[in-house]
């Protein structure tokens, strides 16, 4: 985030699942969170089976109800097809900034005891492989930010505070603590994830920094008189 003597307001949400979530609900969505905000931030999960055709829907959604820069991730959905590379490029090319292992500066598997082990069949330690790389990708990128104020964007859950109310045999496959460790290394300011929609809105690092859980169908069944975004301001 880069630095300036404004504070910076950030909206957030995540697990979009579009067109599950059809344009004529997430277009107005999207266009308060903007009105909201100065950055909007997506939390992955952003198509439902990570096809072409409902990026390219997605991308218009965007184009016609968002003037704010975007950062985003995306989601094990938006990998779904295999498609996953087509989805990124259309992000991008209507100018929204999609991380993997790098940071932006914009305007200026399981947790403790329950984390998966590389050990047994094969695909469990592809998945913990996975788990370990993206959080070695998630420290480089905090490594080279030179900023005052951190924001990480992640779709899986870093702490178990904001998995809570998942049933227990899945909660291994929501999120790591390995995620957590580099948020510690180099602090951050605040933390968004989605994929937890049976978990809870809000939850804590060890050293005490704020976690949001931001995804959609959670917002919505937590707060059902208020709109389904996270917003938060940043200090200039």
């Amino acid at each position: 985030m880069a630095e300036g003597n404004k504070p910076v307001r950030l909206a957030a949400l995540g697990d979009l699942h579009c067109p599950r979530t059809p344009p004529d609900v997430l277009g107005p969505l999207l266009a308060r969170a903007a009105e909201a905000a100065d950055i909007l931030l997506l939390c992955g999960d952003l198509t439902d089976r990570g096809l072409e055709d409902e990026a390219r829907i997605l991308t218009k959604t965007l184009t016609t109800s968002v003037r704010i820069p975007i950062v985003a991730v995306l989601g094990n959905h938006d990998y779904d097809a295999g498609q996953s590379a087509a989805v990124r490029g259309m992000l991008t090319d209507i100018g929204v900034h999609v991380l993997d292992g790098d940071p932006v500066e914009v305007a200026g598997g399981g947790f403790g005891d329950r984390a998966l082990q590389p050990w047994g069949e094969e695909i469990i330690k592809r998945f913990v492989h996975e788990a370990v790389d993206e959080a070695l990708k998630l420290e480089s990128a905090l490594a080279k930010l030179r900023t005052t104020q951190r924001v990480a964007l992640l779709h899986y859950a870093p702490v178990e505070g904001t998995v809570k109310g998942e049933p227990p045999e899945i909660v291994p496959f929501l999120g790591s603590s390995r995620l957590e460790e580099p948020l510690t290394r180099y602090p951050v300011n605040v933390i968004f994830h989605g994929h937890a929609h049976g978990g809870s809105p809000e939850g804590r690092t060890r050293n005490d920094v704020a976690v949001y859980n931001v995804a959609l169908p959670l917002l919505q069944r937590v707060y059902p008189d208020r709109p389904p975004i996270r917003t938060v301001e940043l200090p200039g």
